[in-house]
């Protein structure tokens, strides 16, 4: 299995909440059948420092500590679960829908799960093993096993107290969007390489589908989740074509619509070939109905958005969340200013292009990102000197080719600004905001010469 791949199936388990409760389950009921059978065995020649510390009650004393420990671990797992759907409920209502996944995927709470019911599981799975002397068979108390779900109870009070610290650590707003501004550091680290100086020209050797070139047509509706590359080279080496996708990874397709075209230089194509090629090119092309962190690297970006707008909205009206928000943004586009952005060009192994991805450049990851906080912030001075201020800070990292890309948004900035209902002394500090970012793009550009 490739890279690709691998990494979608990781944030699937990952930002699931049943994967690891699931495996602590099973886990648990395993050691709850094999632990009675091994004390069994051994009890009888355990050390007596051994045995001064293991459970010495009789069959009854040993039911009513397995009975209590699952009855009360039931409830507490009943607890928990409400306390996080509640959270759940407060990330999606208060800042955005989209966080949903980052919650989900806090292994924190999964783990707290898989304890509170790895527990209740092992002890009442233990408790059928316990034999009285009334029973047909002889009184059996499988003492390891009861001290170790009166261990994995202490635990468990233990994990509560430490769960409800961290959850009340996670509905923060600075937690949320620590975690979004991790998570959308991960994906640019893997998905996208450093800026190559010289990439400039590889502008020249784009791809360009003639007029004849077949139209591929998206066989879902839902959002392209991942494009596995190799696939598509492998098919474009081996039926000698060339591929374009015009959809680039988060971006929304309806079945039936274009996605991309295919073409050979050498030969034309009939109706089996391009049936064919239409289904091999299908098979490496992923729809989901959500949009993930796999390879859509402005995934994380429109969840620090949604949070600036949700904040800016006159139901919310906080607006320090959303300068808050626009910090996070400023971070992430400037890490993104420094990797290898558009078109992604893969090359057969005679160095020849044989497909092209579309990507986004770094003018679309600043026009997603900025232009609502933009328009919704348009009356707050303190958003409209951040987002200057992010102008600002991208000026020092974006490369002379780009550029423009900052001075096109300082006009309509410059506009925004003109248009709202600032008195002098703020009109003043939006005026030097904007200054500054002049003087950084000079300054840069001294820096570069």
């Amino acid at each position: 299995m490739t890279r690709a791949p691998l990494n979608a199936v990781r944030d699937t388990i990952r930002t699931q909440l049943w994967p690891l409760p699931v495996a602590a389950v099973a886990v648990a009921l395993v050691l709850g059948v094999a632990v009675p059978r091994a004390d069994h065995g051994i009890d009888s020649s355990l050390p007596s420092w051994v045995s001064a510390v293991l459970f010495s009650g009789d069959p009854g004393a040993a039911r009513t500590v397995l009975d209590a420990v699952s009855s009360s671990l039931i409830t507490v797992t009943s607890l928990t679960f409400s306390l996080t759907v509640v959270t759940l409920q407060l990330a999606s209502s208060q800042f955005s829908p989209r966080l949903l996944r980052t919650f989900t995927s806090d292994v924190f709470v999964q783990a707290t799960l898989g304890l509170f019911l790895a527990t209740f599981t092992f002890s009442l799975t233990v408790l059928r093993s316990v034999r009285s002397a009334g029973d047909a068979q002889s009184v059996f108390v499988p003492r390891i096993a009861v001290t170790l779900s009166f261990v994995l109870a202490v635990a468990s009070v233990l994990g509560l107290v430490v769960f409800l610290a961290h959850l009340a650590r996670q509905i923060r707003v600075e937690t949320m969007l620590r975690d979004v501004h991790d998570d959308a550091s991960a994906t640019i680290g893997a998905v996208l390489g450093q800026r190559d100086p010289s990439s400039t020209a590889q502008v020249e050797t784009q791809l360009s589908p003639p007029a004849a070139a077949h139209t591929v047509l998206a066989r879902s509706s839902g959002f392209l989740v991942r494009v596995d590359e190799n696939d598509l080279l492998r098919c474009a080496v081996d039926e000698d074509i060339y591929f374009v996708l015009y959809c680039q990874a988060g971006a929304s397709v309806v079945a039936g619509t274009p996605i991309g075209s295919l073409w050979s230089a050498a030969r034309p194509l009939d109706r089996a070939e391009l049936k064919l090629l239409e289904d091999r090119i299908a098979g490496a092309i992923h729809i989901g109905f959500e949009r993930t962190a796999v390879q859509d690297v402005g995934y994380g970006l429109r969840q620090l958005t949604d949070v600036a707008n949700k904040a800016l909205s006159p139901g919310i009206n906080d607006p320090t969340t959303a300068v808050h928000a626009l910090g996070h943004i400023s971070a992430v586009l400037c890490e993104l200013a420094d990797r290898d952005l558009g078109p992604v060009l893969v090359h057969g192994s005679d160095g020849q292009v044989r497909v092209m991805l579309s990507r986004p450049d770094l003018a679309d990851l600043v026009e997603g990102a900025i232009t609502q906080p933009r328009r919704y912030g348009a009356s707050d001075p303190q958003v409209m000197a951040r987002i200057f201020r992010l102008l600002e800070e991208l000026a020092w990292h974006v490369p002379a080719r780009e550029r423009n890309v900052i001075t096109s948004h300082l006009e309509r900035l410059k506009v925004t600004v003109k248009a709202g209902d600032f008195d002098g002394a703020e009109t003043q500090q939006l005026a030097q905001a904007a200054e500054d970012v002049v003087t950084a793009l000079a300054r840069q550009a001294l820096r570069d010469a």
